[in-house]
Parts: structure tokens; C-alpha cells; sequence
């Protein structure tokens, strides 16, 4: 039992909130959104609404530093805590500030306070070196919902096993067990573990409710598929038919797709190679690797910046972001000197997550924490939500993790990203010199309140507190701008995916949300929501330039850790000038991806359409009044999984 200690919000916080109604930012796409990723089924077995989520929420992180500071000797005032919560709370359920997906799903739940804080996390990295236990490391992460980045830095020694008199092992139907079977599977070629033949009868059947964690199982298929992919890698390895950089994105991809195929509904990797390795740039190329094909999509793929020198390599860099927006850029000279660009702190790190948002060390994890600033009534109230996420976000690395490699790396540096959505609208509401002014003062608040609360739980204070995550189903709640990134259209049709089996899919359809058959997905359907983005620009009217001075901004004025940002740009003004942003931006920037507008690029049944807004109007009065009190049997979706534009349902 990690958590033993245990917070309850008062009487009178929880007949304050029970009075209140949410506002969700986006109407009904917001709601739905809410019941089919996070609302989940409570102990008595009725459906979580708003008010019940906000609930565990709150009680779930007090209780984490509660037990934090009785297990430690240090002095707990309930009293106290009770007047802190009730504001907490409050702002909370408003949308003011949000804990990411993560905390909103799995926070205060009887998982983590038996299995300790892992799922809680969104950022996760991963060097390697020992190729089989980051490959443990990696999947037993990425099976709890963490997105993970990892490197090429792997010896490549390997060699065949002895098959001949192959050891049993049978796969315990857990986690544990899944991941442990990979792990063996991989020393018996790296490390002269001996060949293991692998019994799945203990995993249930496809189907069968997962308890504790949620969802359910997808029985042995996707387990089986990874260890004969696994076992073909490192053969072609062995015989010379792919390089090492091959071997070692074809076994991280692979883990990746499995989780995904296994049910785990987060599932997000980044690769990080050097701008020299021509197998690296072209991972994505299928016409010169058609066989990663089925596993390639499953990363973002970045290369790093280690020296000047590397600089020279921008131009082809730019040629291969023109042709598929991919790799992106780590700048790692400025990640290990500066906290904010200018301010000279530094930091160990060498990797990064899958959205590029927050540098790490091997094995190290971050959470992360969101405010929404036109969501706030006034500025004070802004910097009020930043002192109650950065409390989310501190608190969230006082619980150890399962994994003595994490917990020792955690402790030291309590890395943490309190991270700000609807920028792009704050911008066109207040202008830039106002905007500037309020991220310069805000990160002030955000460093003072980390350092008195890690003053007050005896521990060191965060190396990094401040990030801006590119968002996704968090800001769709609170009806912002996701992150930095501008919206694609004023008016628009949101879509959502739901399987055919589960209850909110039933639900919607009984409802009369428009919705027709999935054509890319079997025993799918796709829902259909009118959405608004007030009076922010459109991503297509803002220059790629533009963008960029925005992201060099918040690396100056807000983020310590980095920002997570996707520049668009129009394939015909400024496919030209791709290298020449490049080359006057990635010297005073930590990370950034680029991706040209699809423009004409038109498919059916696209996340986001445009509409006018004659069409928007008239779909939201067709749109039917959904009575969610009669929603229930759903333990919710988790996060979706990181793309290169964002982190989407």
C-alpha cells in the first residue's frame, strides 16, 4: 500500500460543489468527451459525473501529500488543508486549472494508492544503453499510460540464442507478467539469458473487464504477435539485414503497437536519434523500409542538436520536413545550460517525451498540471489557478513510482511542468506585451509556490516547474485553444471515435447525436459535434513566422522545461523558407516539429471539418438536449495517444 493516509473534503466543499453546475467550453462535445475518457463508475457502481471526478481528484492528491507528511514526521493541520481544499476544488471543477489526463482518469482511485504514483505521469524517457531493461522499462511504462521517449545509444551486442532446449515460462496474467516475458525474451540475445518458450493459458480472453486499472482485456494475440516480432528484429539484426538503429526503433515500435493493440489507450513514443544517422531520417521513408510500415507510425522521431556543428545538417533537415514534417528538432545544447532561454541553469537531461514538452534523464518521469487563463475572471484569479496547479503537480512526485530506477532519479530532481492552453487566444484578446508580462510574473508565482511546498514536504525544490504541452481532450473541456498551437478553423464539425461496444456509443446513438458508420475502423462509429473557436485566428491566417516568435517567447518568458510546438506552414508561400526559420530560430529554442497545411488534402470523416458559420448555427439548435444522468457501466477511455500535432481522443 503506498497511500495509507487519507484526505476527505469537508461537509460543507462538497455541498458547494454539488450545488454548482459545469461549464464545459465546448457544450456537448466537451461533455461527451468528459463521460467517454474520464468519467468512470464509482465504489457503489453509479456513473461519475463532474462533480464526482473533481471529487476523487482532490481527495486523491491531498491524500498523497497527507500521507506524505505523516510518514515523515512533519506536522499536518487538517483544519488548515480543509480551507486550502475548498478553494482547490472549486477552481478545479470551473476549469480554471486541470490536472492532466492522466490524473483526471486514474487520480484518487484504489490503483494508485496500492500501486503508487506511475500512472499518474505523462512524460517518461528512457536511454538504451541495456537495451533489455529499457525495453522492460519502456513497456511496463507505457502499459501504465506513460508516453516514452528513447534513444539509439545501444552497443548492439547481440547474438543468436540456443534454441534447442528452451525453457518455459508462463506469462502471469498481469502487467508484471507481459512485461517480464519481453524482458526475457531480449536478454536471451543480449545479455545470454537462456531461450524461453512462452505459455499464455493464464492471460484471460479478449473481453474480460480489467479490474483495478479499467477497460478491458484483449487476451494473448497482441503479446504473441510482439514476441515473434521481436524475435524476427533481432534475427535480421544478427544476420546483417537491418543496422542498429534499425534493431533498436523496430523493438521499441513493436512494444509500442502492442500496448496499443492491448488495450492500454495511451500508448505514445518518441525516437531520438542524431542528425548524421541516415537510417534514423529516413525510419518513416517506406519506400526504402516498406517493412516498418506496421510499426513505424507508433513514434514521433526527433533528432538532436548535441554541438554547433550540427547546425549544418538543418538544411537537409528542412528538406525532409518539407516532404513529411518529420524529424523534429532537440536542441540539447540548450536544454542542459538554460532553464528559460537566457537563464543559465543546469540540467542533466539528454532525452525527451513523445510531445517534446519536457527533457529528462533515463528513467526519469514528469507530471504535469494545466491552467486556462481566459477561463480565469481576472488576472488574480490567473495567477491563483497557477499556485493550485503547480500544488497538483509538486504533490504528484511526493508518491514513489513502482520502479527503484524511477524513484531515485524522481527524488533528486521532482521535475514538474505546470503548462498554460488557450495562448493563441489570450494573444488575440490581449495583445503580446500584456501577455508577456503576465507569463513573466506567473513564472515568478510558480517557483515560489514549488519551493515553499517542497520546503514544507523536506524535499529538494523542482529543477524545472514550467512547460507548455501541446493539450488535446483537456483543453476540448475547458472549450480553449490547445496549448500554443492556434485552432484550424472558427467554425467547425469535431468528430469522435467510439467503439461499437461500448456503453457511451450505445448511449449516443440512443441520444440522436448524429453519427454514421466508422469506414476506416471496423465496429467503430463516428459522432458528429458542432464547435466554436470564438474570436482566435485560424491557424491558416498566421504565418509560420508568427508562430515561431510565439514559441521563442514562451521558451524565453515561460518555460523552463520546454514547449511543445507544431509550426504549420503553407506548403507554397513558405515551403521555401523552412530552412531559414530553422536557422534563425533552433539556436534560441529547446524543441520544435513543422508540418505543412493540408491544404486541399480533404478525406471523409476527418477529426475537423470546416463549416460556415450559417451551418454551425444550424446544427447546434438540431443538436439534442443529452440527459447524461442516464449515462452508466463506463470505467472511461484514458488519454488518447500522442501524435505530432498534438495529443488527441
Amino acid at each position: 500500500m503506498f497511500v495509507k493516509e487519507r484526505f476527505k473534503l469537508s461537509k460543507k466543499t462538497v455541498e458547494k460543489l454539488k450545488g454548482k453546475k459545469p461549464n464545459f467550453g465546448f457544450g456537448a462535445f466537451s461533455e461527451a468527451t468528459y463521460y467517454r475518457t474520464y468519467s468512470r463508475k464509482k465504489p457503489d457502481g453509479s456513473q461519475e459525473h463532474w462533480v464526482d471526478t473533481i471529487i476523487r481528484v482532490i481527495e486523491g492528491v491531498i491524500s498523497i501529500r497527507k500521507n506524505h507528511y505523516i510518514i515523515n514526521g512533519l506536522e499536518w493541520d487538517e483544519k488548515k488543508w480543509q480551507e486550502f481544499a475548498h478553494d482547490f476544488a472549486i477552481t478545479c471543477f470551473d476549469m480554471k486549472w486541470l490536472p492532466p489526463g492522466r490524473g483526471l482518469w486514474i487520480m484518487g482511485t484504489p490503483y494508485i494508492y496500492e500501486r503508487g504514483s506511475a500512472a499518474l505521469y505523462n512524460c517518461g524517457a528512457v536511454d538504451t544503453e541495456d537495451l533489455a531493461l529499457s525495453a522492460d522499462w519502456a513497456m511496463d511504462m507505457l502499459m501504465c499510460g506513460v508516453g516514452v521517449g528513447f534513444n539509439m545509444s545501444w552497443d548492439g551486442f547481440a547474438k543468436k540464442p540456443d534454441r534447442k532446449n528452451p525453457k518455459l515460462y508462463v506469462i502471469d496474467d498481469s502487467r508484471e507478467g507481459w512485461v517480464k516475458s519481453v524482458r526475457l525474451l531480449l536478454d536471451s540475445y543480449v545479455s545470454d539469458g537462456p531461450f524461453y518458450r512462452f505459455d499464455y493459458s493464464k492471460i484471460r480472453p479478449a473481453g474480460s473487464p480489467i479490474r483495478g486499472f479499467g477497460g478491458t482485456a484483449s487476451g494473448p494475440e497482441p503479446l504473441k504477435e510482439l514476441h515473434k516480432r521481436l524475435e524476427a528484429v533481432m534475427d535480421s539484426y544478427i544476420e546483417g539485414k537491418i543496422n542498429k538503429t534499425r534493431c533498436i526503433a523496430d523493438v521499441f515500435n513493436s512494444i509500442g503497437v502492442c500496448v496499443v493493440a492491448g488495450n492500454v489507450r495511451r500508448s505514445a513514443e518518441i525516437a531520438i536519434g542524431s542528425p548524421h544517422d541516415e537510417t534514423f531520417l529516413n525510419l518513416k521513408n517506406y519506400d526504402i523500409f516498406p517493412d516498418r510500415k506496421d510499426i513505424g507510425w507508433m513514434s514521433n522521431n526527433t533528432v538532436v542538436f548535441e554541438k554547433t556543428e550540427d547546425f549544418k545538417k538543418l538544411p537537409e533537415i528542412a528538406e525532409l520536413v518539407r516532404k513529411n514534417g518529420e524529424p523534429g528538432i532537440l536542441n540539447l545544447i540548450n536544454v542542459r545550460k538554460y532553464a528559460r532561454f537566457g537563464d543559465i541553469e543546469y540540467d542533466r537531461a539528454w532525452l525527451s517525451n513523445p510531445c517534446a514538452e519536457i527533457a529528462l534523464e533515463s528513467y526519469e518521469l514528469c507530471n504535469l498540471a494545466e491552467v486556462f487563463p481566459t477561463r480565469c475572471e481576472n488576472e488574480d484569479e490567473f495567477y491563483k489557478a497557477l499556485r493550485y496547479a503547480t500544488f497538483y503537480a509538486s504533490t504528484v512526485s511526493l508518491l514513489p513510482t513502482h520502479r527503484h530506477e524511477t524513484n531515485k532519479i524522481v527524488a533528486r530532481n521532482r521535475r514538474v511542468g505546470v503548462s498554460i492552453s488557450g495562448i493563441a487566444d489570450l494573444l488575440d484578446e490581449i495583445g503580446a506585451t500584456e501577455l508577456t508580462r503576465r507569463l513573466r510574473y506567473g513564472y515568478k508565482i510558480v517557483k515560489d509556490t514549488n519551493k515553499m511546498l517542497a520546503e514544507q514536504a523536506g524535499i529538494p525544490v523542482s529543477i524545472r516547474v514550467t512547460a507548455i504541452k501541446p493539450s488535446g481532450t483537456i483543453s476540448i473541456l475547458a472549450g480553449t485553444s490547445p496549448g500554443i498551437h492556434f485552432p484550424p478553423f472558427r467554425y467547425a464539425i469535431r468528430r469522435i471515435r467510439v467503439g461499437n461496444n461500448t456503453p457511451i456509443c450505445k448511449f449516443l446513438i440512443k441520444a440522436g447525436v448524429p453519427n454514421e458508420p466508422d469506414i476506416y475502423s471496423e465496429n467503430t462509429t463516428v459522432f458528429e459535434f458542432p464547435i466554436e473557436y470564438k474570436k482566435t485566428r485560424p491557424i491558416t491566417s498566421v504565418s509560420a513566422w508568427e508562430q515561431f516568435s510565439l514559441l521563442a517567447m514562451l521558451q524565453r518568458e515561460w518555460s523552463d522545461n520546454m514547449v511543445s510546438c507544431t509550426i504549420h506552414f503553407d506548403e507554397e508561400k513558405e515551403g521555401k523558407q523552412v530552412e531559414h526559420m530553422l536557422a534563425m530560430y533552433a539556436p534560441v529554442i529547446k524543441s520544435v516539429s513543422m508540418l505543412p497545411h493540408k491544404r486541399g488534402k480533404v478525406y471523409k470523416q476527418m477529426p475537423f471539418t470546416k463549416i460556415t458559420k450559417e451551418e454551425y448555427e444550424k446544427r447546434v439548435k438540431e443538436m439534442p438536449k443529452i440527459d447524461w444522468s442516464k449515462f452508466g457501466g463506463s470505467e472511461g477511455a484514458g488519454e488518447g495517444y500522442c501524435t505530432i500535432l498534438a495529443c488527441n481522443i
